[in-house]
């Protein structure tokens, strides 16, 4: 089967707006495969600071993406994939927020994300692929057949950024998350490459006030009204 036949479905959003549960959940409801895009730059991130590498030197950022020993373990019991770098599971070390602004660095970076880009559309596969992130409807997969974008307003972001945070024992300020949303959504929005915002063909929808069960359930009757026509 030609990729092109594959169904290929974006969800990208800002961070916090839920898109990562989103779209694991629809990926898992769909029976397809999914692609964390952001995971890509966290996991550079991380791999820059194991390698001494500065978060400025765009050469050795550059070889270091296309290179990076990564990959992705689906769980059978339907929790998130498993994230292996250089042979070590590092799923929760990819999610502090000390690599949530690593990755934020590096994606500005028009030869990282040009290094990364064959890497995630080599995700694509037979039933069909979910990828969320920031520009997969956009840039990554712009043919692709359904793109949902994700929003939410800033506070409401940075409290359930707050609550997963708590959960896990790091202590943080509510107000220095809200600053921190908001000056990452100002760098994301205005880089020079692959700006954050929706493709002209995607489907806004506002997660605010929204439980994860509400988004879900209107994810997919967007996706099915779009996939029967």
């Amino acid at each position: 089967m030609n990729n092109k036949d594959i169904n290929v479905i974006t969800v990208d959003g800002p961070s916090g707006t839920g898109k990562g549960t989103i779209g694991q959940l629809l990926a898992q409801r769909l029976g397809y495969h999914y692609l964390d895009s952001g995971a890509l730059y966290r996991l550079l991130a991380l791999a820059a600071m194991r390698h001494k590498v500065p978060l400025d030197n765009v050469d050795a950022l550059t070889v270091l993406a296309g290179h990076m020993d990564i990959s992705f373990e689906m769980n059978c019991d339907g929790d998130a994939p498993v994230v292996i770098l250089e042979g070590e599971d590092v799923s929760s070390t990819i999610r502090t927020e000390e690599m949530a602004v690593g990755a934020s660095t590096v994606a500005v970076i028009p030869e990282v994300r040009q290094a990364l880009l064959g890497r995630q559309r080599a995700f694509v596969d037979s039933p069909g692929l979910v990828a969320d992130g920031r520009d997969m409807g956009t840039v990554v997969f712009p043919d692709a057949r359904v793109k949902i974008f994700l929003t939410a307003s800033p506070e409401e972001r940075a409290d359930r950024r707050y609550k997963q945070l708590m959960d896990k024992g790091e202590s943080v300020s509510l107000a220095a998350l809200v600053e921190s949303v908001r000056t990452r959504d100002e760098r994301d929005s205005n880089r020079q490459v692959s700006p954050l915002r929706p493709a002209a063909d995607a489907i806004v929808l506002d997660t605010t006030g929204m439980t994860i069960s509400q988004v879900l359930d209107r994810a997919c009757v967007i996706v099915s009204e779009i996939l029967s026509r």
